[in-house]
């Protein structure tokens, strides 16, 4: 992720929805031709595929190449290597998922009560997770570097906007970083693959853990 966001603020500064965060280069697909962005999104999407049917590890440029049926130079020239093309397979996503829950329909986005949000918040997150699982861990950051990450931030932020929301009065910052916990992509991993937890049962563990929190007092 090349962009970075300014210092983190302090909790009672996080006044509003955060803005969508454009994790490319300032020369990325805001500037392409209009032909340039349907090619690359066309590329992207056929990645997409092969690592939903096949893993990272079958993300090949050939293999890329051949699934947009485009020559392979295309692939090498729009992304340079297997690394850039990765990198931006994982900004296109995370870019996807945040216009989802900033500007969305409901209950994801916008025009739903908060607690209905941070519960859609969750199960698509979970479910993104799922289906792009071996991409989010190749691309999960160092344990220093973790949550300072420009995306953890920018869900960290929305977590915390809902919250303020639902639970005035509560501890929002840490809530939301523990809330977010439950979402990372390596407990993913060891909850799914190593241990056989399905997709569903964590939707409902996420429902119910959102429940809990935010049930009223007394």
């Amino acid at each position: 992720m090349s962009s970075l966001l300014p210092p983190c603020p302090e909790p009672e500064e996080r006044i509003g929805e955060p803005a969508l965060l454009q994790l490319g280069s300032a020369a990325d697909e805001p500037c392409l031709r209009a032909d340039a962005a349907r090619n690359r999104a066309r590329l992207l999407d056929a990645a997409g595929r092969l690592i939903a049917e096949h893993g990272a590890a079958g993300v090949t440029m050939e293999a890329v190449a051949a699934a947009a049926n485009v020559g392979k130079g295309t692939v090498f020239r729009r992304f340079g290597d297997r690394t850039g093309l990765l990198t931006a397979l994982l900004d296109h996503s995370e870019r996807k998922a945040q216009a989802a829950f900033m500007s969305g329909p409901p209950p994801l986005g916008p025009g739903a009560p908060p607690v209905e949000r941070l519960r859609a918040f969750g199960i698509a997150m979970l479910r993104r997770c799922v289906d792009e699982l071996d991409l989010q861990l190749a691309a999960e950051a160092d344990p220093v570097r973790r949550y300072s990450v420009p995306p953890h931030r920018v869900h960290h932020s929305h977590v915390v906007l809902l919250l303020r929301q639902a639970l005035p009065g509560a501890d929002h910052d840490l809530l939301a970083h523990t809330l977010l916990a439950s979402l990372n992509p390596v407990l993913v991993h060891h909850l799914t693959r190593q241990c056989g937890v399905s997709l569903e049962r964590l939707e409902n563990g996420w429902t119910d853990l959102v429940r809990r929190v935010t049930a009223p007092q007394g």
